[in-house]
């Protein structure tokens, strides 16, 4: 009967099932054995991505050397740069306005309209920007990158607010109000005491932001003009015409500077700590 009881009042795990383990274990080898096989066959010496004929850096150095994919990795870096800046600069704005003030009328109406690019399909997104940016461009004649940041900026923000916004949220007001109370001015309290409290979440902000920018495909592939192609437009178009181990090879650089950033931010915010 205690044993019984006893049992009653353990807590509920999910752990325990009968079953969790395999298909925990089913779950990780779909996700992950598909990216340890590019990662492996991109230093694969044959041109064939089937089979394997012995280990090579062939392809790290054809794609180094292929000025199509040193112009497009700059564009990328640079498109996303810009974007995830511009982004968590507005999506922090908007963070602080939607929760350091009084609850006011609107208030959710603002909040799903900072989210509506997570609500609405990309492709839809895409096409409203192909619209609205035509009309731009005969009107003033410019076909820059000044569209592809804009759009990227668009679609990153609500990836940035979303981490400042729970950063904020769980942050407890009482230094603020401290600060305040000791006649700080409300930008010497923001810069002095909610930044360096709220940066971790801006530092996530920011990261999402970037390799959202940096893996976006759909909304950069209607909004690009002739020549303006990143490195996931680039590599869509070769995938169309022949299937080489390079695009394994640009892949795993892409899976490494994605690792390098969780890294960066995971020892950053670990030191803000």
């Amino acid at each position: 009967m205690a044993e019984l009881s006893g049992q009653r009042g353990r807590p509920f795990s999910v752990r325990r099932q009968t079953g969790f383990t395999t298909i925990a274990v089913v779950c990780f080898v779909a996700l992950y054995a598909p990216i340890i096989t590019l990662v492996v066959y991109s230093f694969n010496s044959s041109v064939s991505i089937a089979s394997w004929e012995g280990f090579s850096w062939r392809w790290y150095v054809a794609a180094w050397q292929n000025d199509q994919v040193q112009q497009a990795s700059i564009r990328s870096v640079v498109i996303a740069s810009f974007a995830a800046v511009i982004a968590t600069t507005l999506a922090t704005m908007a963070a602080l306005g939607t929760t350091r003030t009084r609850p006011y009328r609107g208030l959710t109406a603002i909040y799903a309209m900072i989210n509506q690019p997570l609500m609405v399909p990309e492709i839809v997104s895409a096409v409203a920007l192909l619209i609205f940016f035509a009309m731009v461009k005969v009107a003033t004649g410019y076909t820059g990158l000044g569209y592809l940041i804009a759009a990227h900026t668009a679609f990153c923000i609500p990836f940035a607010y979303l981490p400042i916004r729970a950063r904020l949220e769980s942050m407890d007001l009482t230094l603020e109000i401290a600060a305040a109370d000791l006649y700080a001015t409300p930008w010497n309290a923001f810069r002095r005491v909610t930044l360096p409290l709220l940066w971790p979440g801006i530092l996530a902000g920011a990261m999402l932001a970037f390799v959202i920018s940096l893996d976006d495909v759909v909304i950069t592939e209607f909004v690009k003009s002739a020549g303006q192609d990143t490195l996931p437009t680039y590599m869509l178009g070769q995938l169309r015409r022949a299937v080489t181990p390079e695009m394994n090879a640009i892949s795993t650089v892409f899976l490494a500077i994605s690792v390098a950033l969780v890294t960066v931010f995971f020892f950053l915010s670990r030191r803000r700590k």
